[in-house]
């Protein structure tokens, strides 16, 4: 399905939908302490979700089975939460959560490093892999196109010698979880789709320390680094306007 332009009333739901997943992410990053399990964590999201009344898009989303995708260190995405898994000090944690709110869905993500890590590379993967967010999101407007953002979310990247995932991407959002076009993290400027006022994508970078290669776990969800390097990733549902964008997964 191709991402549409959305409608005012489309739109106050997506707004009122990324208030709810940013509002939650947040309450999560100030929330994990070592020894949690990545199930505890998923039942703060899922608690929580409830009480602001929003529905969790992720849940059995093509047979996924939790709300919310919770990835540690060489984990790069659709980390399945699990009793068993525990968070210590010094992982790199990524929250991938989707927040469906009067029919209409938003998607965003953030990484973070639990504590402190002995390692500055750590630090600086998960920071850099932000700033990459940001220098895509800020080309949006009116008229972009896809490369344009490719564009500028490998160049980041590449400046730090990052891989970046490539088997992955971003995409357009709203009416479904993932509409087209999808949106590398890589790509030229000038080509690529046409993206057109009142239309909503999500932009998610996904680097790592070393190699672009990935593959799946023996649980058929988890996407990890090849080589076992660190991996981070950040999302946000971001709304094209005709002079630039409007971030709806931000509080």
């Amino acid at each position: 399905m191709q991402t549409r332009i959305k409608t005012e009333q489309e739109l106050k739901a997506m707004r009122a939908s990324g208030k709810i997943l940013a509002t939650i992410l947040n309450y999560l990053a100030k929330n994990l302490s070592e020894g949690m399990s990545t199930k505890d964590i998923s039942n703060l999201a899922a608690s929580e979700l409830r009480s602001m009344g929003g529905k969790p898009t992720f849940l059995n989303y093509q047979g996924f089975p939790d709300v919310i995708c919770i990835s540690i260190n060489n984990e790069v995405v659709h980390g399945i939460p699990r009793k068993n898994k525990i968070i210590k000090n010094g992982d790199i944690i990524s929250l991938d959560f989707g927040v469906t709110y009067d029919g209409m869905i938003t998607d965003g993500a953030i990484s973070l490093v639990l504590g402190k890590t002995q390692d500055s590379r750590t630090d600086d993967l998960v920071k850099i892999t932000s700033q990459s967010l940001d220098a895509g999101i800020k080309v949006l407007k009116d008229g972009v196109r896809v490369g344009d953002i490719s564009s500028a979310i490998q160049s980041v990247l590449d400046s730090f010698k990052y891989g970046i995932v490539r088997d992955l991407v971003g995409h357009g959002v709203g009416h479904q979880l993932h509409e087209d076009p999808n949106i590398p993290n890589y790509g030229s400027k000038g080509t690529g789709p046409i993206l057109k006022s009142g239309m909503t994508v999500a932009i998610e970078p996904m680097a790592t320390l070393g190699g672009d290669d990935v593959i799946f776990s023996n649980d058929g969800w988890t996407v990890m680094t090849a080589d076992g390097s660190l991996s981070a990733h950040f999302e946000n549902t971001v709304l094209v306007t005709e002079k630039g964008f409007e971030i709806l997964t931000k509080i």
